[in-house]
């Protein structure tokens, strides 16, 4: 019988390179892929879904529909904070999918069904880092196509990649996450982006897509960990101006004092929340990394919360997949 394990990884959104219904393309996502932390999920054959792990059932018993296979006995190992701002519900998602898929022997095309699993809509970082890791831009969608209420499951495709690029080896990125209320998800989220999207003014697009153009682009190119930083960090405070009555301000409480603490240490080269938090990152590299942590623990006791620091690595690769027959 065959026993399939998929482990997929954390990402980073930092961001979209528009909001506003005044600008051509709409949303555009950037990101990283991560090392760390990350989930496993094992599918065997079998008559039906069994699972104990709530999310990772739901997501097998739509891909058993979808697959039309018979269904299979899930597993899930690794601790994966959920609804935090590192893409756990993407990841949980498509490791379920492409599980359940090769431990039944049907065909998958992870960018094809995504949305069918409800992953992708707006943006297309946490797809792209699953199918191969680093640093994305992706191209958003034509704002000609949104809607005010949401589409259904499975009736949009997922913004195609229009930059990849390799994370250097050096690069490290410190998470901060705090022991506060998660951020919104299902029907809250697109309630927030909705109201978002049709408020927003157009001046920080255009400030945008010059910080993208002129800093990050050229600053992961050049592996230039100080600027692509900085970068990073501005792409998020510009974010913040739009969700800023959703979130109670730049940035969702506590996630403001955990960067402004951050921003004081020469270890962290530029800091900022990530997606609708409560995480929050800083771009390090390896030699400050230890400083680093530091600075993230002694942000999380400044703040009066607490919370869990650790340092990842950029990832490269996208989720791994493992086959054994027994």
């Amino acid at each position: 019988m065959p026993r399939v394990s998929v482990t997929a990884y954390a990402r980073l959104h930092f961001g979209f390179c528009n909001l506003s219904l005044e600008r051509e393309r709409l949303y555009g996502s950037l990101g990283v892929g991560l090392d760390r932390p990350h989930v496993r999920v094992t599918a065997t054959p079998h008559d039906g879904v069994r699972c104990d792990h709530p999310a990772v059932r739901e997501y097998a018993e739509r891909v058993v529909a979808l697959l039309d296979v018979p269904g299979a006995d899930l597993s899930v190992e690794g601790e994966f904070p959920r609804h935090v701002g590192l893409g756990s519900g993407t990841q949980f998602a498509l490791a379920t999918l492409v599980a359940v898929a090769r431990a039944t022997d049907a065909d998958v095309d992870v960018r094809d069904l995504a949305p069918d699993l409800g992953r992708g809509g707006r943006s297309g970082v946490g797809v792209a880092t699953f199918e191969d890791g680093g640093f994305v831009l992706d191209a958003g969608h034509p704002t000609a196509r949104f809607t005010t209420s949401r589409p259904e499951i499975g009736q949009w495709s997922v913004p195609p990649v229009a930059a990849r690029h390799p994370i250097p080896g050096d690069w490290r990125f410190l998470l901060v996450v705090p022991d506060a209320p998660a951020g919104p998800s299902g029907d809250a989220e697109d309630r927030s982006m909705r109201s978002v999207v049709e408020s927003a003014p157009p001046s920080p697009s255009d400030r945008l897509a010059g910080v993208i153009a002129r800093r990050v682009l050229p600053a992961i190119t050049e592996a230039s960990v100080e600027r692509f930083g900085a970068a990073v960090a501005e792409i998020g405070r510009l974010n913040g101006t739009w969700y800023a009555d959703e979130q109670g301000g730049v940035y969702r409480p506590p996630a403001g004092e955990l960067v402004a603490a951050l921003d004081d240490t020469p270890a962290v080269y530029g800091a900022g929340q990530s997606s609708w938090g409560p995480a929050v990152y800083g771009v390090t590299d390896a030699d400050r990394a230890a400083a680093a942590r530091e600075a993230g623990r002694g942000a999380l006791d400044a703040a009066g919360v607490d919370g869990r620091v650790l340092v990842a690595e950029g990832r490269n690769r996208g989720a791994c997949a493992e086959r054994r027959n027994e």
